[in-house]
């Protein structure tokens, strides 16, 4: 399975990011802005854009107050300095003020682009079965719960982020290329004895300096997206790993495989040593490079115009306005320099998100675009469970049964055994969960079908709700709640109902079981699908319950997914998936008259199960059938 072994995303190295990459981005998260919640969308992302716009006045007011600074200092004038004093406490407030607006009305702005796509992608990974059909597909899909937790926050939020950044450098730029114009004056330089004038010299100073410096950048840093990926998919996979120590701990504690799990542990963390070293390699070369470079780009532009203030060109004010505008403009075009690692992991996280976004996409088409290699499960305008044609096929395109066919009409009890992968797959093609194969199932009109696994899912809460599953605890009263507890054997927990608890480790297998059976009393369905919903208990528990199932539901339908011979008093019809010699499976359908079966089914079972063993009564039980056969 997928989910069991995570796979590797590789995306191309470096910082760029293709256009088709951006497409898919904008295809999956932008319609936001289109959504049910697109007004105040709108009307955030347009407040963000006012606000960034008003912060990028406080650095050109502050690179104004500067020079008015300085040329106080340098005119040793007490009055004028005072009033420069005023002025930063002006700018100060208003700075604190924007800012901490702006932050309150990004951080709304990403929360709820997280709410809406983090609903989208659960939506569709927790509609009809993909959540389990994921599983079986290949794909760079692995663990889909922590794209969803983590990379899908990383995606939204870090993309608000980098957007805000890179609109506030763009402001920046363009507003600091006026003021450091109109700063540098005219440089006049002669080459080959002629005198060329550079207007602005100080402007194509910065460019050339900024984009120096980024090339370079983007050079030192190529391997950190491959790096910063491969460390996410570790540290997925080790989160996986303790995920499903804890899912199954009472496993691991009978066969005491602690020593095994810790080795795997280790594994697993040795992964993240690896993907962290190799991540740490990338950073180390690019922060080196990124802390030589803001040092250097402190003093550059004061060297760069010292000469014109030594000069008396130019006054002190005007040359640390200078250096000032030198800077903002720098740091602006730096923006890819200052924003690689954050790039990097966005990207990355992006990816994953995409690649789960692709994969439930693909299982959504295939299945509502049915072809020769899937299987179509539609409502009949009969009361029967017709299955035309069926062929059912592993995920990979080999073929388990081909050519089934069968009508099943309500009231009929039908055991289906054999071998157990096809019989299961069987049980999971009518449930909707296994779209691979071909042929048609035809489900009965206007029917309720209930469907009982093996294990039935317990949602960590009261018991109450785990009983009412998958409805409202709201929609049973409490003595019918009680009631079925008592019915199926579970009567000592009646007064546990508002205990909230992790029930799947609280209860035993057998009383999962018999938990499941209690759902069933509650929601009374016509059509019951049973998948060895009974393998935990012992033979009078399992006699009991077959019984009450009989006895609650005497016009219901029962489908059971069985593989020991006692269930078969239970049943008219059996479907026995045999594999034959060449490897495929044939279906061979046996029947018993119903009278008899009730008979055996009301005292003869109970007899049976008192008096002998249950190998003994199996024995019993195929002698009984084959002569009713024969009878017949």
């Amino acid at each position: 399975m997928a989910a069991d072994v995570p796979q590797e995303s590789t995306p191309p190295d470096g910082i760029a990011v293709p256009v088709s990459f951006l497409t898919r981005f904008i295809e999956l998260a932008c319609p936001y802005w289109w959504s049910g919640d697109k007004w105040a969308a709108r009307g955030m992302t347009a407040l963000l854009l006012l606000l960034t716009i008003i912060q990028v006045v406080i650095p050109i007011t502050i690179n104004l107050w500067s020079a008015e600074l300085f040329d106080a200092l340098e005119q040793r004038s007490m009055h004028r300095f005072f009033v420069q004093i005023g002025w930063i406490m002006v700018i100060l407030v208003a700075s604190m003020t924007i800012t901490a607006t702006h932050l309150m009305v990004k951080r709304q702005l990403q929360l709820s682009w997280r709410r809406w796509l983090t609903r989208k992608l659960q939506d569709n990974w927790m509609a009809t079965g993909h959540h389990y059909q994921l599983l079986h597909i290949p794909g760079n899909h692995d663990n889909p719960d922590g794209r969803i937790a983590e990379d899908i926050r990383n995606s939204t939020e870090t993309a608000i982020d980098l957007a805000h950044s890179l609109v506030y450098c763009c402001l920046l730029l363009f507003s600091f290329i006026k003021i450091l114009w109109s700063l540098s004056g005219d440089l006049s330089v002669t080459i080959a004895g002629a005198e060329i004038s550079i207007p602005g010299h100080m402007v194509w100073v910065a460019l050339v300096y900024a984009s120096a410096a980024s090339a370079l950048a983007l050079w030192v840093g190529r391997p950190l997206v491959r790096a910063t990926d491969r460390r996410q998919t570790a540290e997925a996979n080790f989160r996986f790993g303790l995920v499903r120590a804890r899912e199954n701990s009472e496993a691991i504690a009978l066969l005491h495989g602690e020593i095994g799990e810790r080795r795997r542990f280790s594994e697993l963390f040795r992964g993240i040593e690896g993907a962290w070293n190799r991540q740490t390699s990338g950073l180390t070369r690019l922060f080196v490079f990124t802390s030589g470079y803001s040092v250097f780009s402190t003093a550059f532009p004061v060297l760069i115009a010292a000469p014109r203030y030594i000069a008396e060109i130019i006054s002190l004010g005007q040359l640390m306005q200078t250096a000032q505008a030198f800077q903002q403009l720098s740091s602006a075009l730096s923006w890819p320099v200052d924003n690689m690692q954050r790039v990097a992991e966005w990207r990355a996280s992006v990816e994953r998100v995409l690649a789960l976004h692709d994969a439930l996409r693909t299982l959504k088409e295939d299945t509502n675009r049915p072809d020769a290699h899937t299987i179509v499960v539609q409502k009949s305008t009969l009361p029967t469970l017709c299955f035309h044609d069926l062929g059912i096929a592993n995920a990979d395109g080999t073929m388990v049964v081909d050519g089934f066919s069968a009508e099943i009409v309500a009231g009929e009890h039908v055991l289906i055994d054999g071998d157990p992968g096809a019989a299961v797959k069987l049980f999971k093609v009518v449930a909707g969960l296994w779209p691979w194969g071909k042929g048609t199932v035809g489900l009965p009109r206007d029917a309720t079908l209930f469907f009982m696994p093996q294990r039935p899912y317990m949602p960590v809460g009261t018991l109450r709700s785990v009983l009412a599953y998958p409805s409202a605890t709201e929609c049973f009263s409490e003595e019918a709640l009680r009631r079925s507890l008592d019915r199926v054997g579970l009567g000592h927990l009646a007064d546990r109902l508002d205990e909230p608890d992790t029930w799947e480790q609280l209860l035993t297998a057998g009383e999962q079981q018999r938990l499941g059976f209690a759902r069933l009393l509650l929601h009374r369905p016509r059509w019951v699908f049973l998948q060895e919903a009974t393998d935990a208990l012992d033979p009078e528990g399992e006699q009991h319950l077959m019984q009450l199932l009989i006895d609650e539901f005497p016009t219901a339908t029962v489908l059971t997914v069985g593989f020991h011979a006692d269930l078969e008093i239970y049943h008219q019809r059996k479907l026995t998936l045999a594999r034959g010699p060449d490897g495929t499976i044939v279906v061979n359908e046996t029947h018993k008259p119903a009278e008899p079966q009730k008979k055996v089914a009301n005292w003869g079972g109970r007899l049976l199960g008192s008096l002998l063993g249950r190998n003994e009564r199996r024995a019993l039980i195929n002698e009984l059938w084959q002569r009713s056969e024969t009878r017949h």
